[in-house]
């Protein structure tokens, strides 16, 4: 009887794999999902972003919903006639008699025209409907539903004290000092109720 020798070969083994990373290819689906995903990342982050860009304006110093800047000769003496500051939309008061420094927003109350100073009349009247205001702003006739609205102001005297308007919008007190600078916070308007 013979004998068969039998030879057996290795059969080749795959190169061993490090243990712990396995490494394989995303299913379409997979892919699909990720890529949805990134997109939607994508549209809600723009969307906040345009968000928070839009409701969160930063205004630059000297444009309107920003602060202006005054000195010396722009800041009117005490009774002289408002100055208008066009680029504003707000006129600058000083009171006759030390009574006060105010700004006051250059928009009628009533339908949005610009009223103008009269120095005849000594008071500000609104060209469309006839509403008439005093000097300090305060309504004395017309179809306006409320006196003129006013600014929050900084004022700096001479001796280098500063006084800021308060919370009503009331007149800021001289009390006989000169006024040797303003700032005007354009984007901080005070809304007066009724007319007083």
């Amino acid at each position: 009887m013979a004998t068969a020798s039998v030879t057996t070969t290795k059969a080749a083994q795959p190169a061993e794999a490090k243990p712990g990373v396995q490494v394989s290819a995303p299913s379409r689906r997979e892919f699909l999902y990720y890529i949805w995903g990134a997109s939607i990342a994508l549209i809600l982050g723009e969307t906040a972003a345009g968000l928070i860009w839009f409701a969160l304006p930063r205004f630059k110093e000297g444009e309107f919903g920003g602060t202006f800047t005054y000195e010396g000769d722009a800041i009117p003496e005490a009774g002289a006639a408002p100055v208008n500051i066009p680029s504003g939309r707000f006129w600058l008061v000083n009171l006759p008699e030390n009574a006060g420094f105010l700004s006051l927003y250059g928009v009628c109350t009533h339908l949005g025209c610009l009223p103008k100073w009269v120095p005849l009349n000594n008071r500000f009247e609104c060209p469309c409907h006839g509403s008439k205001y005093q000097m300090s702003g305060l309504w004395i006739e017309g179809p306006a539903p409320r006196s003129l609205d006013r600014f929050k102001t900084t004022v700096t005297f001479e001796d280098g004290t500063t006084a800021e308007t308060d919370a009503g919008g009331e007149p800021i007190a001289t009390n006989g000092k000169k006024i040797v600078k303003i700032a005007v916070n354009t984007g901080a308007r005070i809304k007066r109720n009724g007319h007083v």
